[in-house]
């Protein structure tokens, strides 16, 4: 038994010592490895310092309170009622407010707030059209600190849950008209919580122009009404600016044209560049009179909701847009400026002579993006006395971040040739750094052939924080340095980009790619067409084929769809190579966003509804 338990015992020891060697062999390694890590940051300190040396600037001159600021767009409010504080700021309906008086309800908004405990790391959602309230939303709601949340009142109850929730919206200040949206929307939240439901604060805002029973109804429910709201603020709130440019200003949601929402974080740096770059891009002077058609709430209205107190302009507000009211707000108002996406434009130009004005009294300058316009709409807003400026942007970069400059050299150009010069998305924003089109299987720019198919990438200073809360989504996104746009084009000889498509919107066909884009620019050209999508549908012989939702222009005979059908895609035949022609025509109105956008994920479940393209058996 000794023995054994002797050979156990140095069984034990061999064991024990063995161990240890490996142990000490482990310190000996890790200390090595410490040892070179710590020599390469040395070394990685050296050369940095090396750099410094090599680039050093010619003082040691530090920033201090006197000559350096944040910068935020929040100041241009202050300044508009500083210099012009009797001139209108805000025009709504038989309201108008100046300048000094918009700037004090905006201190009373942030105040407000401020003494509810809401600012830096709180969210205040709104969700309105285009009224004065979200115009102050703008500006009351980044000066108590807090983030401003504007939604899309086209949103369905449940998906408005999902974005107060995920953004913990504190407050939500919503219009009377849409106050049972709001209340449905809080139901859902309540209801998913598991009892960890804290109900925001609810505003409701009146519009005389609105039934008074949905006000009631609201004030009855407990929410405040905005104007009492105001009334708890203070007008000479000392409101502080960001000691940060790069703090939140907003937060908007991506939908409609995406299947999931993603919270797009704005800040007040990128915020008061675009709001400057806007007026630059498009000449608009001091003084602007800008009709909102435009939803404000659709990226912050472009940031056009900054650049008009930068200009210590008007703002006309619009609550439901229309030719007529187009019309008569430039009649009345002498409306300058207003943007819209091109199904805005297209309702202008199609307008029954009874709603519109023409001739216009004056140059009205417009500004379209959303969507690639079809060049046959942008001809005929040219010939009503319209001038149009082409941009393209995404709610990732403060809206519009390229434009199709004009050349001089165009006004001698063929009307068709200008419309389709003009119809490309053009160059870079001045406040863009980068912008570039780039193969999507090398990530190599592509020749400036305007043929080359590669994606749209982006990057400087108006591009966003990032997705709030999906570091995943982030990570894809801002890929290699760039932001990746997800939209398909060419890049021309004169290095003015062109749009051919989103990654997911290209249909192939036999193997080859077709542009829904073009196919859809070659319809409008059509006289029975008012509005025109084109989306992949599944089809037996090619794999894919176009298939095409149009809306006829009022006063065509409906009567024979099919003749009709056959008579658009004879059409096309003579306008496109055969294997773009659309093999299916579907008739009816085209659902859209909020903003005008067509939404084509809407389309192509309908298209999949439809079943695939029969193999012919002739």
């Amino acid at each position: 038994m000794s023995c054994r338990l002797l050979s156990l015992n140095n069984l034990r020891i061999y064991i024990y010592v063995s161990f240890s060697c490996i142990l000490d062999q482990q310190r000996k390694e890790k200390k090595e490895k410490e040892r070179q890590k710590k020599k390469n940051q040395r070394e990685i300190v050296r050369e940095c310092a090396a750099t410094v040396v090599e680039m050093r600037d010619i003082d040691d001159l530090p920033k201090n309170a006197a000559n350096y600021m944040a910068l935020t767009p929040l100041w241009f409010l202050e300044r508009a009622a500083t210099v012009h504080p009797a001139r209108k700021a805000v025009v709504h309906a038989s309201r108008t407010y100046t300048w000094l008086q918009t700037y004090r309800r905006c201190c009373c908004l942030a105040s407000a707030l401020s003494r509810r405990s809401v600012g830096v790391g709180s969210t205040v959602a709104i969700i309105a059209p285009n009224v004065p309230a979200l115009y102050e939303a703008h500006f009351g709601i980044p000066m108590s600190g807090a983030v401003l949340n504007t939604v899309n009142i086209r949103l369905n109850a449940s998906t408005i849950a999902f974005l107060l929730g995920h953004s913990q919206s504190a407050v939500v200040i919503v219009d009377q008209e849409f106050f049972t949206l709001a209340e449905d929307a809080l139901k859902i939240m309540k209801e998913k919580s598991q009892g960890n439901f804290k109900h925001p604060l609810l505003i409701v805002i009146a519009d005389e122009s609105c039934d008074p029973k949905a006000l009631r109804y609201a004030l009855g429910k407990g929410a405040i009404e905005y104007e009492k709201f105001l009334e708890s603020g203070d007008p000479e709130f000392a409101w502080k600016p960001p000691q940060d440019e790069w703090q939140s200003i907003a937060l908007g949601y991506t939908s409609g044209t995406t299947a999931s929402p993603k919270g797009v974080v704005l800040h007040h740096r990128g915020a008061y560049l675009m709001s400057l770059s806007n007026p630059l891009i498009w000449g608009m002077t001091e003084g602007a009179v800008y009709l909102w058609t435009l939803p404000m709430f659709h990226c912050n209205g472009w940031c056009f909701t900054w650049s008009l107190a930068a200009l210590c302009g008007t703002n006309i507000c619009l609550r439901q847009v229309t030719a007529k009211g187009v019309y008569s707000a430039i009649a009345k108002y002498g409306v300058t400026h207003f943007c819209g996406a091109p199904v805005v434009l297209n309702t202008i130009v199609n307008a029954p002579p009874k709603d519109t004005i023409l001739p216009l009294p004056h140059v009205v300058h417009v500004m379209t993006a959303g969507a690639a316009p079809p060049p046959a709409v942008l001809s005929a807003m040219s010939q009503k006395g319209f001038r149009v400026t082409h941009t393209y942007g995404l709610s990732e970069t403060y809206g519009p971040s390229t434009v199709c400059a004009w050349k001089p050299e165009w006004d001698s150009l063929p009307p068709e040739t200008q419309a389709r010069l003009n119809s490309r998305q053009g160059v870079r924003y001045i406040g863009l750094e980068g912008l570039d089109v780039i193969s999507t299987k090398t990530g190599q720019p592509v020749p400036a052939d305007g043929k080359t198919i590669g994606e749209i990438v982006i990057r400087g200073n108006v591009v966003m924080k990032g997705y709030l809360k999906n570091p995943k989504v982030n990570e894809e996104t801002f890929a290699n340095g760039w932001f990746h746009s997800g939209d398909l084009g060419v890049k021309h000889s004169d290095g003015y980009i062109e749009i051919k498509d989103r990654s997911k919107d290209i249909i192939i066909s036999g193997g080859e790619n077709i542009s829904s884009v073009e196919v859809e620019n070659n319809l409008y050209l059509h006289p029975a067409v008012l509005e025109a999508s084109v989306v992949a549908r599944v089809d037996e012989r090619w794999g894919e084929s176009p298939c095409a939702f149009v809306t006829l222009k009022p006063g065509v005979d409906k009567s024979d769809e099919q003749q009709l059908a056959e008579d658009i895609m004879r059409f096309c035949r003579s306008k496109m190579p055969a294997y773009w022609v659309p093999k299916s025509v579907v008739f009816g109105p085209l659902p859209k966003t909020a903003t005008g956008k067509i939404q084509k994920h809407v389309l192509r479940a309908k298209a999949k509804e439809l079943g695939p393209v029969k193999l012919s058996k002739l």
